[in-house]
This record gives structure tokens, C-alpha cells and sequence, in this order.
């Protein structure tokens, strides 16, 4: 009966910790930009120029 107590107290305590934490990151502006993950896809990213010149050398 005694395990159950303890295995309660730390799960309690985990959940707490998890919640302090999502707290934390919404206060802290971690989930503010929610357009540019969507529309990142779309968009091509420019190549280097070094990997350009490896390119062109092989």
C-alpha cells in the first residue's frame, strides 16, 4: 500500500513539473509563430556557393 503512496507522490510530481514547464514556454513566447512552420515547405532554400564549387569541380 505504501509503494502506491510513493508511486502517486512522484507521478503528481512529474505532472507538476511538466505543467510548470508548458507554463513557462506559453509565457515565454515559444508558440507565438504559427504561420512560418506551414508555410516553410514552400519555399526553396538557396544553395551555397561552396557546395556549388564542389559541384562544378568533381
Amino acid at each position: 500500500m505504501s509503494v502506491i503512496i510513493i508511486l502517486l507522490i512522484a507521478s503528481i510530481s512529474v505532472a507538476g513539473l511538466f505543467l510548470l514547464a508548458f507554463i513557462w514556454g506559453v509565457k515565454s513566447g515559444q508558440f507565438e509563430d504559427d504561420f512560418s512552420p506551414a508555410s516553410r515547405i514552400l519555399f526553396d532554400d538557396k544553395p551555397s556557393s561552396q557546395t556549388n564549387h564542389n559541384n562544378l569541380t568533381k
